[in-house]
């Protein structure tokens, strides 16, 4: 493809409504690339945003991507036409207020690119065949990884960015609710941050299926859970439990396999409000730690643990379809009846 050439975009319309448009890219401004996208996954927040029609910023509908570079903007000096890159975030400003205090990881620059809500956010996200975007967000891919395997890198660094944050101590318990891409990713960095014992709890046969080839010997149905738990911990409860569902129900329940002076670590995004016990966790001295996205330094990570076969994410992809597809595959993931852990879109296939 050319540039100059038109490319088909779908963005969100409505509620469970999509518009299909073309669209035609001049040449980059300065500090600006124009990527040929080769997959875009399909994620959660993509689904919700589709059901209810106004959830996200125009950008985030379809963040998880990976392309080549199509052009260059002046000024772009690290990148090359026909090099391979992932969408992510740039490396902390150095100007923002959270950055002059010392808090690099809590960048606003950062936040607003991970979430779409930058003045520099491309118009729409990259269910479409190229994207025009800041340099700061493509990021190189090693040669060792595949086109798959870059496409999975973003949630990658969510769950990798989790887990950093615990820094839970060696020989932890853990405990990952959700054996989705998220918890299969949150699970295999809890493991190579040094866990002792990982637990993954799941109702999903397949998904179960997937945490054992992965390696995870305990991998139990929710109705198990605890009492696995209490054999494995002597009573006490986990160290550390990873929410990956979302599920707003499951907070306290959550909050009750931990042990005290464990922490409880949120992943899941809720789309509703939770009711908890703020008694039971002061009395136990729980530590909550929220996590939301990720910043530069996590993609680096995570390329780095794939390319070294640390993290295999190949594992996830279970299907590719086109942007044909694209509104019976997000419908058949908000009923629950895919059969498909992660699906990506070829926009260009």
């Amino acid at each position: 493809m050319m540039v100059g050439d038109e490319t088909r975009v779908v963005t969100i319309a409505g509620p469970r409504e999509l518009r299909e448009s073309g669209e035609t890219l001049a040449d980059p401004a300065p500090g600006r690339v124009l990527v040929d996208v080769t997959y875009a996954g399909i994620c959660g927040t993509d689904v919700h945003g589709y059901t209810d029609g106004y959830l996200l910023p125009r950008a985030v509908f379809g963040h998880e991507w990976t392309g080549a570079l199509s052009a260059v903007g002046p000024g772009v000096t690290d990148l090359k036409v026909g090099q391979r890159v992932v969408g992510g975030v740039g490396p902390a400003c150095g100007r923002c207020a959270p950055c002059i205090a010392g808090h690099a990881r809590q960048c606003d620059k950062v936040f607003a690119e991970a979430n779409g809500l930058d003045d520099e956010a491309p118009d729409h996200g990259a269910f479409a065949g190229r994207i025009d975007v800041s340099a700061r967000r493509a990021i190189a891919v090693p040669d060792e990884l595949s086109d798959v395997e870059a496409a999975l890198v973003e949630p990658a660094a969510v769950t990798f960015h989790a887990v950093r944050r615990v820094t839970a101590e060696l020989g932890a318990i853990v405990v990952v609710q959700g054996a989705g891409p998220i918890g299969l990713l949150t699970a295999q960095h809890a493991r190579n941050a040094g866990a002792g014992r990982i637990i993954v709890s799941e109702p999903s046969t397949a998904r179960r299926d997937v945490a054992t080839m992965l390696g995870f010997a305990d991998v139990v149905v929710p109705e198990s859970l605890r009492s696995v738990l209490h054999a494995v911990s002597d009573g006490r409860g986990a160290d550390v439990v990873y929410e990956c569902t979302g599920v707003a129900s499951l907070l306290q329940p959550s909050a009750q396999l931990v042990r005290r002076g464990g922490t409880l670590a949120l992943l899941g995004y809720p789309l509703h409000d939770s009711t908890v016990s703020y008694a039971d966790w002061q009395r136990r001295e729980l530590t909550v730690v929220g996590s939301l996205a990720y910043n530069h330094e996590d993609f680096l990570g995570v390329m780095s643990l794939i390319r070294e076969r640390r993290l295999d994410v190949e594992v996830l992809h279970t299907g590719t379809v086109g942007l044909s597809w694209l509104r019976d595959t997000l419908e058949e993931l908000d009923a629950g009846t895919s059969r498909h852990a992660k699906v990506l879109v070829s926009p260009l296939g």
